[in-house]
């Protein structure tokens, strides 16, 4: 490692005195001022990490659903997936570290992994569409060069584009092909071949038209890219495309979801089926509104129960003996998962809140679905399922089954699976509106959500709280869950939990009830509870 490069170069991407930042889910996330020794040092990280995996390596910029203002960056491990818990933890010190620890951190590093610093090194990086990510991508390249290492700068794409170039790499193509051309091919393809399969719509030609909020971000530039492979059925309209308004500003999936309400600059008549991206598009939402003016949000609880409706559907034809399940977090409505257990007897486990928890357990099964509420998720199929059902859509001489095993196979080639994918998950929501010939009323009335309520308290020390059971209970401080468990008693179908934030002093409260009134009411008082026993500041929380 040339020590001296790094010495004289280091002072140029200067770390900002007394900032700490903290490797999360997300990766790094503040703002962009404060980044650019990050980037830097991330590069440095990112040819360590292809070294020691003998592998190419990812580097995302971006802030996804943050503001503007904000940047952040994120490691890509080899098979497209989240970066090593371990190396979470370097890239929290490298980043922290002052100018004069930087050689001793990157050694110890090297030390720990066994680091074969003659080993090639190669890292693929990309952007969003934010004005300071050019920039900061750029200090990203600093530090790979200073270290020798090689990179590929696929400039703008959205962050699952990333993960999954990543993954085509590493499986040398048998993913597919690690370009934005074989990105778009892919999944043309895959969704040609699925709508193929559907009756005409009933309702006219109204049933293709889908509105899409953009949030002013990245996915509009590749929706735009993307649009001519798509069968001329699909008619998309793109709002907040960002040639007038702020990336994320009164749009996007993230405002929709937790405002309850549609995007600015998106114009929405009766039954019309909507959905947002957030900005870095790993996320999606639907909604409609009805004939009354009622907005009806569809978040990733629904998404998740349509497609393990339709992937049940065609599992049971293609008699496979294949294990499927649907992974949640606590935050899952009560609805879904009742529905998904009771009515579609499909197994659903719940673990911690956070992505790479999902993922994880998703890997458990032949088939599993996860999505978060906020309308992040995917689908994984195992290699032994996606085999038999390949093999299956191949040899199978009766033509019902075989004709399943083919509509399992081009899922498999339409999902994104290394990651959420908002304009993966898009397609694959539409060829299963379509070949079901639902409309959104149709889906929404699948199961009717528990009214809700979602609170934070602001407490001096958020590590007083400990959970177990998936953040579901909690086993400190003494006394909470004793009270929590009363409070809910006193509501009918009810159910309430309290969970640390990840980043902040604060504490998270869901509450779920019969009647919205209900659902306030019990938040309110789980409210008081965390502020009187778990050392609340600032005025105690006032009922809504």
């Amino acid at each position: 490692m040339d020590f001296e490069a790094i010495k004289k170069c280091s002072p140029l991407h200067p770390k900002p005195a007394g900032l700490a930042l903290q490797y999360g889910t997300a990766g790094f996330r503040t703002k962009a001022e404060r980044l650019d020794h990050v980037m830097f040092r991330m590069g440095f990280l990112a040819v360590l990490r292809s070294k020691a995996t003998a592998a190419t390596i990812g580097v995302m910029v971006t802030a996804s659903h943050n503001p503007e203002e904000d940047n952040g960056v994120k490691l890509i491990d080899p098979h497209g997936e989240m970066l090593h818990p371990l190396w979470e933890e370097y890239a929290t010190q490298l980043a922290n570290a002052e100018e004069q620890e930087l050689q001793k951190v990157m050694t110890e590093i090297c030390q720990k992994e066994a680091v074969d610093l003659h080993k090639d090194s190669l890292v693929f990086i990309g952007r969003d569409t934010r004005p300071s990510s050019k920039k900061l991508s750029q200090s990203v390249i600093d530090g790979i060069s200073i270290l020798g290492g090689q990179y590929h700068d696929y400039g703008l794409v959205t962050t699952p584009q990333l993960h999954y170039m990543v993954c085509c790499q590493n499986t040398q193509g048998q993913y597919g092909k690690a370009t934005l051309e074989g990105y778009y091919q892919k999944l043309a393809k895959a969704f040609v071949e699925l709508i193929k399969q559907a009756n005409s719509p009933s309702s006219g030609d109204s049933q293709r038209h889908l509105k899409i909020d953009c949030a002013n971000g990245i996915g509009a530039l590749k929706l735009m890219e993307m649009e001519r492979y798509f069968p001329k059925e699909v008619l998309i309209h793109l709002y907040n495309d960002g040639t007038k308004e702020k990336l994320n500003h009164l749009c996007g999936a993230d405002y929709v979801k937790v405002h309850q309400k549609p995007p600015r600059g998106l114009d929405m008549k009766p039954n019309e089926r909507c959905c947002s991206l957030d900005g870095d598009a790993d996320r999606i939402v639907y909604y409609y509104k009805d004939t009354t003016d009622h907005f009806h949000l569809i978040d990733g609880d629904k998404i998740a129960t349509l497609i393990s409706i339709f992937l049940k559907e065609l599992l049971v034809k293609v008699e496979q003996t294949l294990k499927m399940a649907v992974v949640q977090t606590a935050y899952a409505n009560g609805s879904s998962t009742r529905y998904l257990e009771e009515t579609m007897k499909v197994p659903v486990h719940c673990v911690k809140t956070g992505v790479k928890h999902l993922h994880h357990k998703a890997q458990e099964f032949d088939v599993g679905v996860y999505f978060e509420a906020n309308g992040h998720g995917t689908v994984l199929f195992s290699k032994a399922a996606e085999t038999k059902i390949r093999q299956v859509a191949k040899e199978e001489k009766d033509d019902e089954i075989r004709e399943a095993a083919k509509m399992l196979e081009n899922m498999i080639d339409l999902i994104n699976q290394t990651i959420g994918d908002a304009i993966s998950d898009m397609l694959v929501i539409e060829a299963i509106l379509a070949l079901k010939g639902f409309t959104m009323q149709q889906w929404d009335a699948i199961y009717t959500d528990l009214p809700n309520r979602l609170l934070k308290v602001q407490v001096a020390d958020r590590q007083v709280i400990g959970t177990t059971d998936a953040e579901r209970r909690v086993v400190a401080p003494p006394g909470l869950q004793e009270k929590i468990d009363a409070l809910v008693k006193k509501y009918k179908s009810s159910r309430a939990f309290v969970r640390p934030s990840g980043t902040e002093d604060i504490v998270r409260i869901y509450a779920e009830a019969d009647t919205q009134e209900n659902a306030d009411a019990l938040a309110h008082e789980v409210s008081l509870a965390v502020y009187h026993l778990a050392g609340g500041v600032g005025t105690p929380p006032q009922p809504l």
